[in-house]
């Protein structure tokens, strides 16, 4: 989760053009159950949005065993399902919400001030072994809800004596259930993010859940707000986004170097989310808006790296050695991305701050490093 200013407009003229000639000709495309906001003429990609039901915030997407979804949490607390153009997004899955806490105090708000009563849901992946969703929820820890969804089931609030306070990014283990996950900061609410950036708070840590025996485990502390994460395919490492240091860390899991971590990546652009396509490769959303004046927050680069990205870059494309195979750029799409997940052809862009969750057609272009 990162906030890089407010979600944008852009121009039409070309997209209106484009549209009224795909109405003329009658084409049924990938993106017709879209509003089809920008092409990009210079790759020949399209991008949609699926526009959310007054909420806001789409931060991390993700789909079923059965390939159902995308599934997203909001503004509200609320993890939503889309059900396709008819049925359009459903309600799937509510945080247990404080005693007292109506629904109508929380559902459809898009403001930051109820966050804490309502819940805020972040990371989300399921277990496709037993059809749970894993939920990591800012205010209220780790939780998870059946194949079925309802009410979720809190799963753990602390470690070693010491509460969660803004539980982020998580990713699951698919061959042995363990659930990894980040907590931003101790010191910290989701709401003072910016704080956390400017204070260098170095509270944040990387832990483990074991569902068998419910016990977490923390993997590694003073962590300067650490995000995203995502294991390798074969499970034999895991990925941290370290947000405040711009970089990716990779904690290793398996073989001689179990228990060690290491830089894998520094990232300029400030990292938020990552997530693994199919391939093996590692998807991560930057956030370049983030670096625009009077846009937000605006720290310098630790390298030359913006110069060969672009202020446009809103997402790279890693292997596992860590060499940049893909960049993804947009001029007057978003000024926030905070995910990026790829599934069947396709790249599902998450935000914290954007009313709708985005979808490229296609990949954008190379970048030689």
């Amino acid at each position: 989760m990162f906030f890089a200013g407010s979600p944008s407009s852009s121009p039409l003229s070309t997209c209106s053009v484009l549209l009224l000639l795909l109405v003329l000709l009658q084409i049924t495309h990938v993106v017709v159950a879209y509003k089809l906001a920008v092409v990009d003429q210079h790759s020949r990609s399209t991008f949609g949005a699926i526009t959310l039901p007054s909420v806001i915030g789409p931060e991390s997407i993700s789909f079923d065993s059965s390939g159902e979804g995308p599934y997203t949490g909001v503004s509200d607390g609320r993890v939503l399902k889309w059900e396709g153009r008819k049925r359009g997004w459903v309600e799937f899955a509510v945080a247990p919400r404080h005693i007292g806490v109506s629904r109508k105090e929380c559902d459809g708000t898009r403001s930051t001030k109820t966050e804490e009563k309502c819940g805020r849901t972040l990371g989300l992946r399921f277990c496709n072994s037993t059809g749970d969703l894993f939920i990591a929820d800012a205010y209220y820890g780790l939780m998870k809800v059946g194949r079925k969804g309802g009410v979720a089931v809190p799963l753990a609030t602390s470690s070693d004596g010491v509460p969660f306070n803004f539980v982020n990014g998580l990713d699951v283990d698919q061959g042995t259930g363990m659930v990894y996950f980040t907590d931003s900061s101790t010191r910290y609410r989701r709401s003072e993010w910016l704080w956390s950036i400017l204070m260098e708070d170095t509270t944040g840590r990387f832990m483990s859940y074991n569902p068998r025996t419910k016990q977490v485990k923390v993997l590694l502390r003073n962590l300067l707000f650490p995000n995203g994460v995502a294991l390798s395919k074969d499970a034999a490492f895991v990925l941290i986004v370290e947000t405040t240091r711009q970089r990716i860390i990779r904690y290793w899991l398996k073989g001689h170097r179990t228990g060690m971590s290491e830089v894998f990546r520094n990232v300029t652009n400030f990292p938020d989310n990552i997530k693994r396509n199919a391939r093996g490769e590692f998807w991560v959303a930057v956030n370049s808006g983030i670096r625009r004046d009077g846009n937000g927050l605006k720290i310098p680069g630790k390298d030359d790296m913006i110069k060969k990205l672009g202020e446009n870059t809103i997402g790279m494309r890693f292997g596992e050695d860590g060499d940049i195979l893909e960049v993804l750029n947009a001029v007057t799409i978003t000024d926030s991305i905070s995910e990026i997940e790829e599934r069947d052809g396709r790249l599902w862009l998450g935000s914290a701050v954007n009313p709708s969750v985005g979808v490229y057609t296609q990949i954008i272009r190379q970048l030689n490093v």
